[in-house]
C-alpha cells in the first residue's frame, strides 16, 4: 500500500498475506479471492483479487482502478479466500484516503 493515498488513485495495490497460527497458507487451490472495501460512507465495495505470484506463499493482491477510491476519509479493507476445503479472511486493516487539490472530472 502507499504511504499516503489519495481520492481516485488508480494503481494502489493492496496486498496481504494469508495466515494461519502466523504462518502463510498455501492457498494456491483458492477458488475466489475476495477484497472487501468498506467506504467512509458506510458503502462496501466487493473486488476480486489475485494471487501475487502462484498463491503457495498465501500472498494476494487487488490494485485499484477507476472509481474504487471515490471517497475522502476512513476506509476499511478485508480480503476472503474461499478454497475447496477451507474458507478465511485476513485481518482488517483501517486506511484513509486523502483529498486532492483538485479532484479528477
Amino acid at each position: 500500500m502507499a504511504d499516503q493515498i489519495h481520492a481516485y488513485d488508480i494503481g494502489t495495490i493492496f496486498q496481504f498475506e494469508v495466515q494461519e497460527d502466523d504462518v502463510a497458507v498455501d492457498i494456491s487451490s483458492a477458488v475466489t479471492i475476495t477484497f472487501y472495501f468498506g467506504a467512509p460512507s458506510g458503502a462496501t465495495k466487493t473486488k476480486t483479487g489475485v494471487f501475487v505470484t502462484d498463491g503457495t506463499d498465501g500472498l494476494i493482491k487487488y490494485t485499484t482502478i477507476s472509481g474504487d477510491l471515490d471517497e475522502v476519509g476512513p476506509w476499511q479493507i478485508q480480503a476472503k479466500v474461499d478454497l475447496p476445503a477451507w474458507q478465511g479472511h485476513t485481518e482488517i486493516v483501517q486506511f484513509t484516503v486523502y483529498p486532492n487539490i483538485v479532484d479528477p472530472v
